[in-house]
């Protein structure tokens, strides 16, 4: 089986439905996402409308008090899940991209969340051992090669009835075909996959989704 970066998940007219009958983005989370295409390499990273309006209605379910996004790149998501946070709830959100953290610190002070996020630039494996919170929402989408060391250091600090979410899961569909695609982000991924699912401290599921997403409740 030949599965390429492109490969689509859904009709694309299929999603285009499903976006144009999905709540609007707002007007700054439109234009972040014109900013992020014009200016910043690699805007596929970008969470987008449709995943973001998933983002920010999961968190107005779980109404949380405190988020912790590990991958924050400009901002897109982490706004998204500003939405349903509490009045005096807080994100925190960690990046290693020193090249993005101007760009990203300036969106998020002109944003109306800016008191709710604090944006910290740094290795998310040293960083999240020193965070003394306990979680609500957990978003990870960052490095693919530490998903599984990412998930084990922010299991404990989730409350239980909290969310974990993990994107590209899926990782463009490599993960259907681990014997032919045997580059170490596909092999972690799958890993990652396999380990949530069989983990009895939560519940899983898998949305198709983008590239992937892994929903998971804390018991």
């Amino acid at each position: 089986m030949i599965i390429t970066k492109e490969m689509n998940f859904i009709d694309p007219a299929i999603e285009k439905y499903a976006e144009d009958h999905s709540e609007i983005e707002s007007t700054y989370l439109y234009q972040l996402n014109r900013d992020t295409h014009l200016k910043v390499l690699q805007p596929r990273m970008l969470s987008g409308h449709f995943q973001g309006r998933l983002l920010s209605m999961l968190t107005h379910l779980v109404q949380p008090k405190c988020i912790l996004e590990i991958g924050t790149y400009t901002g897109y998501s982490a706004l998204c899940m500003a939405e349903g946070l509490q009045k005096e709830g807080k994100i925190i959100t960690i990046d290693c991209n020193e090249d993005l953290t101007h760009f990203t610190n300036e969106v998020f002070e002109k944003s109306e969340y800016a008191t709710q996020i604090d944006f910290r630039c740094g290795d998310a494996l040293e960083l999240i051992p020193t965070l003394n919170e306990t979680f609500d929402l957990v978003f990870i989408d960052a490095d693919k090669s530490n998903y599984l060391n990412y998930y084990n250091l922010v299991l404990p600090k989730v409350r239980s009835g909290g969310l974990i979410v993990a994107d590209n899961v899926l990782w463009s569909g490599k993960v259907l075909d681990v014997e032919n695609n045997t580059d170490s982000d596909t092999v972690v991924i799958h890993q990652f996959n396999e380990t949530v699912h069989q983990d009895e401290r939560v519940q899983n599921v898998l949305l198709p989704i983008r590239d992937g997403l892994m929903v998971l409740r804390k018991l």
